[in-house]
């Protein structure tokens, strides 16, 4: 029989909370996964679940019932909890009744593994873990062969990235980097290279994508850095037509990504 969770001050409860904060997960080499369909994901891409929090009551929809067991059999340790508790370990207002933890996955540029003429987006300086999320939903939606995250403001397991992302997040073409190192490694495999900015002279749509590319990506509140100033960037800009100068960079990244996905339709 698994182990029943009945109070708030559980150790194994407290040391999970605590992964709501990235210092934790840094320090613990976890993360903190909730929601149906983002545990099932990361099931499917063989993360490593470290516990399972399960809550009988509140696991009533079928899908739910459906990962509970699955975490049972994979999870190294399975644990119900009462609805009280389950409400403390929570990251916002979920009840499907179901949380795991994680181990962190870590995958560098050594691990990417790309086709001929790849389609890869560098996300730079993203400091909202909502951003990274929704751009990484848009990547697998677009069918994108990569992402790289460079020099992120937040990590890449952040409870919110997980959930805008819907579970995208635990691909495995997905790296962490730096800018420099990203840079290197574009240029190492020869990949023409496109960077979003507002001033740019040539339209995103103006440009060809279908043999192969990198879409760069950077922070709303600053740009991108000078590592993508150089030679062999070319800078690229949607057309603006009101007051604002530039979408959100989410709403950006997916306008990007589904225009090299059309252009790769078309062939």
């Amino acid at each position: 029989m698994p182990e029943h969770i009945t109070s708030r001050q559980n150790p194994r409860v407290k040391e999970a909370v605590k992964l709501k904060q990235r210092r934790q997960r840094e320090r613990q080499g976890r993360f903190f996964i909730d929601g149906v369909r983002e545990i099932d994901r990361a099931l499917n891409a063989g993360l490593g679940i470290v516990e399972a929090f399960v809550c009988e009551s509140l696991c009533s929809a079928e899908e739910a019932q459906a990962v509970a067991k699955r975490l049972e059999k994979q999870a190294k340790e399975f644990l119900t909890v009462t609805p009280d508790v389950f409400e403390k370990l929570c990251f916002g207002e979920r009840t499907d009744g179901v949380l795991a933890v994680a181990a962190t996955p870590h995958h560098t540029l050594d691990d990417i593994e790309l086709p001929e003429r790849p389609l890869v987006a560098v996300l730079e300086g993203l400091e909202k873990p909502g951003n990274i999320g929704a751009a990484l939903r848009s990547a697998d939606g677009a069918g994108l062969d990569a992402v790289i995250v460079a020099n992120p403001g937040t990590d890449l397991f952040n409870p919110n990235t997980v959930r805008a992302s819907l579970g995208t997040v635990f691909g495995g073409n997905i790296a962490a980097a730096t800018s420099e190192e990203t840079i290197e490694w574009l240029r190492g495999i020869e990949l023409p290279t496109y960077a979003a900015r507002p001033e740019a002279n040539h339209r995103y749509d103006g440009v060809i994508y279908n043999q192969g590319a990198a879409l760069v990506l950077g922070s709303e509140a600053h740009g991108l850095s000078d590592v993508w100033y150089g030679a062999g960037v070319t800078a690229i800009g949607l057309p603006m037509h009101g007051i604002a100068d530039s979408l959100n960079v989410s709403a950006t990244a997916a306008v990007l990504f589904y225009e090299a996905r059309r252009q790769w339709d078309a062939e």
